[in-house]
């Protein structure tokens, strides 16, 4: 069966969930330790955590739950068009002006002046184009991977890709689905054997939302959303050395806003709020992300029971009785839970290979949505959903 097309996984003028997978080239592990040389790279792990909570404060695309792994990244997004929609011409502009700025100036890029803002909001064909992608997750994935790519290569003094290709996209079409592939996504690294507990998990977003809960706080890598204004910026270009002008805008990539946030503050809330309407775009005002829409009918303290429990069934023989509470959670979403461990530690063997993710009756209404009958790994996926 070939590969689906991204217009039939998602549309960018529509709400819909997503799970994409991004890996290093030749799945090498260029972000863990290299095994011909030795060295560590494994700091570049922050390098993408970083880029992709600077995005989620400039594109309408929640981030639900992620996992940067040595040779791989999960990601599991939202695209917010209704969210796009409140923002105006202005923010529009400065929102992609701060990652498509269309100029660069010695070696960086050129923050965007009020007058550069002015000149798109006028061009109301291209501000249309721009505000279209702002919610298309392709666009938020090509600007995640390219810069990350090319400091990479920057510091290996090399050429050539460092991401294997275009990533994989997998539509999540329930609630079901959504819940085994956020655990799946966070235990990745218990997984892979790399860690042994969520705590001691970093660069995923059940840590960061971990060590939240415990009160930790982090400089904010949102971008600043004020443009400079035209003068200024003029003035500081003429009267500042060029190495005092490169220090200066080195030190505002570290913190552009001189914020300090909850470690989770840039990921979407896990629970759905149970007194907002489902329709309202909950539009975030603090800069930091775009929605405050939560995405999982679940509380935190159950959810961080439930991922606790997966973590500790490492062995597929030896697998102990899941709590009854932890088991009724599991039942309201339609997932068998004697199934609820081989779901998640063998998720490739269920849905590795599929372009959609939910319950059977789910994923037959999805494929009927774009033409088709059916979509590969009904049957398997009919073996974990009750």
């Amino acid at each position: 069966m070939p590969r689906p097309q991204r217009c039939e996984q998602f549309d960018p003028s529509e709400v819909g969930i997503v799970h994409v997978v991004q890996r290093c080239v030749r799945r090498a592990f260029l972000a863990g330790v290299d095994q011909a040389t030795g060295k560590d790279y494994s700091f570049r792990k922050e390098w993408i955590r970083r880029r992709m909570e600077a995005l989620a404060s400039v594109f309408a695309v929640d981030v639900l739950s992620y996992a940067v792994m040595s040779n791989h990244m999960h990601q599991i997004l939202r695209n917010r068009p209704d969210v796009c929609a409140q923002w105006s011409d202005e923010e529009v502009a400065i929102r992609w002006l701060r990652v498509f700025p269309g100029r660069r100036l010695e070696e960086h890029l050129a923050e965007p002046t009020e007058s550069d803002v002015q000149m798109l909001v006028r061009n109301k064909e291209r501000l249309a184009e721009v505000r279209s992608r702002l919610s298309d997750i392709s666009w938020f994935m090509r600007a995640l991977a390219e810069p990350i790519a090319r400091m990479a290569n920057k510091q290996d003094e090399c050429t050539g890709r460092f991401w294997e290709g275009r990533f994989k996209a997998q539509r999540i079409v329930d609630e079901a689905g959504l819940l085994a592939c956020s655990m799946y996504v966070d235990l990745n690294p218990v997984r892979a054997a790399m860690s042994t507990t969520p705590e001691t998990s970093p660069h995923t977003s059940a840590y960061d939302r971990i060590e939240a809960s415990k009160g930790e706080r982090i400089p904010s890598a949102a971008f600043d959303l004020k443009p400079i204004p035209t003068e200024e910026a003029g003035r500081e270009i003429r009267e500042t050395p060029v190495e005092v002008l490169q220090e200066k805008r080195k030190a505002k990539r570290r913190n552009p806003t001189g914020k300090r946030i909850r470690r989770d503050g840039w990921l979407s809330p896990l629970t759905l709020s149970k007194t907002t309407l489902s329709a309202e775009p909950q539009v975030h005002t603090q800069g930091v992300r775009s929605s405050d829409r939560g995405f999982l009918h679940i509380r935190w303290s159950d959810y961080k029971r439930l991922l606790d429990w997966t973590a500790a069934q490492s062995v597929a023989g030896q697998v102990a009785k899941l709590p009854k509470r932890l088991a009724q959670t599991l039942s309201e979403v339609g997932i068998d839970a004697s199934m609820w461990r081989d779901l998640v530690w063998d998720w490739q063997r269920y849905f590795g290979k599929t372009s959609c993710v939910g319950r059977p009756e789910s994923m037959k209404a999805d494929a009927e949505r774009i033409g088709h009958r059916h979509h590969r790994g009904q049957v398997r996926a009919a073996a974990c959903f009750g």
